[in-house]
């Protein structure tokens, strides 16, 4: 059994309360590792490290906080393998894809460190002489940083990157099903030369670690990552005390197949987006809208390929476990409802026989607009089939849903793939691909119950953790 420890303060220490809480292998369902079960003691401790920590940091020239990212940013590409394999064994995702996610992490890890260069403000005219505007980008204080386990090493990288080089000092809350990524990066990072307290990781679950974190009236910025009801709980408790909160949700992604699309691009593409990393993606293509044309065609090939995908841990396989054993019976449990209402399960729609948390890919049809399987975020490998007389109906369809995080259509027609991009309800619209893609220097996020309205990572996270201050500099006396 590996143990893991909170990082405070440069250093790893464990829970005040001496406890911790066990973390499962998904791909054999037996304890791998031990985690400090914190709360809102090491909560405090982890605050009071960042209000040391931050002022030095701050003052430290943007630029030079760019050097040091970037020191952090190489340090993670030479320990690559290391990390991946902490990503592959806590996920049952492939090292495969292990090592492509960790890659990505450090791409966007160097994006955020050359951000340094480029914290703009802005020069703005007076209407009067010898009045200079200009505004001023300073950081918010401390971020409170709360992830999911679907993709750890990004969502890690995603959240730390941006907010400490506005010049915040960060506290990452770990999901509990991958606390071994964060605390890897957090030993990587400080073998790399960041001051100690300017990245801190608590472990813990979310009512004893994160709920202190979010309420803690020092924290003066909050991103989360996560389901929308937590979300909710979340955006309620920072109102209450006027912190600046940014939310990235989950989704339940229409990916529409017009009469006109490539067909086996169009399969080819909703495979990966319903199925890649057994569908525990808030971008996930779950919903997939085709026009009645081409109906038949297309749920044939993509009901033989969905049956046909590999299941497992190796590099030759297509997708791994869930996450947890609770989340595999929820999937369980929607799609023995939902069938008990009519819908038809053309394939899988049950775990497989074998130790761990795997999930068939599963494919379902028959579904109404307003069932709890078309409307509900799964976040596993099953995706529902509809069939639809034409574009105004799948448009309507693909914006039947409380969520709007992304959309998809595979279409030859420009008159469609325009209209749609600009009539869809979703933060980010692909034509011809998956609903999946984003890249560090891209914008992500939704609408709904996908968020509230900010963006990460992209430029746009800057917005998140600045504050904005307007300096006017009058030049000469009266005239």
């Amino acid at each position: 059994m590996t143990e893991f420890a909170n990082w405070i303060a440069g250093r790893p220490v464990p829970a005040r309360t001496g406890l911790a809480l066990d973390k499962f292998d998904p791909a054999t369902g037996e304890p791998m590792a031990r985690f400090p079960d914190s709360d809102a003691t090491d909560i405090q401790d982890a605050v009071a490290a960042a209000l040391r920590a931050q002022p030095a940091w701050a003052a430290t020239p943007a630029v030079q906080r760019g050097r040091a990212l970037r020191e952090v940013a190489e340090a993670m590409r030479a320990e690559r393998r290391r990390i991946a394999e902490m990503v592959h064994h806590e996920t049952g995702k492939s090292l495969k894809d292990a090592l492509g996610e960790t890659d990505g992490a450090c791409d966007l890890a160097h994006f955020y460190a050359g951000e340094g260069q480029r914290l703009f403000g802005r020069t703005i005219t007076s209407g009067s002489p010898g009045r200079y505007p200009s505004t001023w980008r300073r950081p918010v204080g401390v971020a409170g940083l709360i992830i999911a386990a679907n993709t750890p090493v990004a969502n890690v990288a995603w959240k730390i990157f941006p907010a400490m080089i506005c010049g915040n000092a960060a506290i990452l809350k770990a999901s509990e099903d991958a606390p071994g990524t964060a605390s890897l990066v957090a030993e990587v990072a400080h073998s790399a030369g960041l001051p100690p307290g300017v990245l801190n990781v608590v472990h813990g679950t979310g009512i004893g670690a994160g709920r202190p974190l979010v309420a803690h009236p020092e924290v003066g910025v909050v991103s989360f990552t996560g389901s929308s009801a937590v979300g909710k709980e979340i955006a309620g408790v920072c109102a209450q005390r006027l912190a600046k909160v940014s939310l990235e949700l989950g989704g339940k992604n229409p990916f529409v197949v017009c009469d006109d699309a490539d067909l086996d691009l169009a399969v080819q593409w909703a495979l990966l987006s319903a199925f890649s990393n057994a569908g525990q993606r808030c971008a996930s293509g779950s919903r997939i809208i085709v026009f009645a044309g081409v109906y038949e065609a297309f749920r044939e090939r993509f009901v033989e390929k969905a049956r046909a995908l590999k299941v497992g841990t190796a590099d030759t396989d297509d997708l791994g476990p869930v996450i947890n054993a609770r989340q595999l019976s929820n999937m369980e449990s929607a799609v023995k409802g939902a069938a008990g209402r009519g819908a038809k399960v053309l394939c899988g729609g049950a775990r497989l026989n074998r130790p761990g948390y795997f999930m068939a890919p599963t494919v379902v049809e028959g579904l109404n607009a307003a069932d709890d399987l078309s409307t509900c975020e799964l976040f596993g490998p099953i995706a529902n089939l509809y069939s639809v007389d034409g574009y105004e109906e799948a448009l309507a369809l693909a914006n039947a849903s409380p969520y709007g995080l992304t959309a998809c259509i595979h279409t030859r027609s420009l008159d469609r793939a325009m209209d749609f991009s600009m009539r869809v309800r979703a933060g980010m619209v692909v034509v011809n691909g998956g609903t999946f893609g984003s890249e560090p220097h891209m914008p992500f996020g939704g609408v709904g119950l996908s968020g509230n309205g900010t963006r990460e990572p992209g430029t746009e996270a800057i917005d998140i953790y600045t504050d904005l201050k307007n300096v006017v500099l009058n030049v000469g006396g009266p005239a």
